[in-house]
């Protein structure tokens, strides 16, 4: 019985749930509206990204299906980036990831995404060209 316990809690350990996913950095530049300190804490640590598939555990390469936006009119492509999972919206799936800063230039080159939004439903949300994005990764 003790070792069915441990083995439940060291599971337990290794599947932090989505409210474990967060970017303190990241959350005190949206807080201040500071668009340096956001720069910088998206090139130097991570952000959480909203998954309509999660990657397989066992392979660390598969790193899941992001979820980005469509606007129905338009057909522009939007990326949804969060400072903490549980500022992410319960209508988006409820899958998370947490990226960092060479995972987001290369999404960014490689998907025709038209905005970036930080933060969206707040509480201190921000928008951004991924042209803007890019070039705060490189500075």
């Amino acid at each position: 019985m003790a070792a069915k316990k441990a083995k439940s809690a060291k599971s337990a350990k290794k599947k932090p749930a989505p409210e474990d996913f967060r970017s303190e950095a990241l959350a005190q530049a949206l807080e201040k509206q500071d668009v340096a300190a956001v720069a910088l804490a998206l090139r130097h640590g991570t952000t959480v990204v909203p998954l309509v598939k999660p990657g397989a555990r066992d392979n660390p390469l598969d790193s899941g299906e992001v979820w980005t936006y469509r606007d129905p009119n338009s057909g522009d492509l939007a990326l949804l980036l969060f400072s903490d999972a549980r500022n992410k919206p319960d209508n988006l799936p409820p899958g998370v990831g947490i990226y960092t800063a060479d995972w987001l230039r290369a999404f960014l080159g490689t998907h025709p995404i038209t905005t970036v939004f930080l933060d969206i439903a707040g509480p201190h949300p921000m928008q951004a060209s991924p042209e803007e994005i890019l070039k705060a990764l490189e500075a």
